[in-house]
């Protein structure tokens, strides 16, 4: 690649010229209105998540079940063969201490998003999700967690029906 600066031919324009009406422009509010398609299988996981299930997906020619469901394989690119329900508790696989808002703003009080592998789907499949009832210092990977669910009727078909994760003893 050539050290030489290149130019192009034309006349640069700058903020001021905009302002100050130099050439023609029109600002436009084109009052867009967007919708977003979830698809079938996050469609069925969203209305899944509404009844209290976490569903993922299982592929027969791989043997694998993924969470959040997909309509195509990963690993073989073949259709999935159904939606099937997993439990709601899972392995912690990785994890993080956050003293910073997913809209940077400071917290004193940190918030524990971790990865969170999914009871009944294959080996490092899961779901990013946010740990309660727990202090930080005794997050770890490998803590077995359960879904702490919103009341039923306050459930919306939204991954934040499941408040957050909570560690569990399975012997009581």
């Amino acid at each position: 690649m050539s050290d030489k600066i290149r130019t192009y031919p034309g006349t640069s324009l700058s903020e001021d010229d905009i302002l100050q009406g130099k050439f023609l422009s029109i600002l436009d509010d084109l009052g867009g209105k967007f919708a977003w398609d979830t698809g079938v299988a996050i469609g069925a996981y969203l209305e899944s998540l509404k009844r209290g299930v976490i569903l993922g997906a299982f592929c027969s020619r791989c043997r694998k079940t993924v969470v959040p469901p997909r309509i195509v394989c990963e690993m073989c690119y073949q259709p999935m063969d159904r939606f099937v329900p997993l439990e709601d508790s899972g392995t912690v696989n990785t994890y993080s201490i956050c003293y910073v808002t997913w809209d940077v703003k400071r917290i004193k009080e940190p918030e524990i998003p971790a990865v969170i592998e999914i009871d009944g789907a294959s080996p490092l499949h899961g779901i990013l999700h946010k740990l309660g009832e727990v202090e930080p210092e005794e997050v770890h990977m490998g803590m077995r967690v359960k879904a702490v669910w919103k009341p039923g009727a306050d459930r919306q078909g939204a991954i934040t029906d499941i408040l957050y994760f909570r560690p569990f003893n399975e012997e009581g």
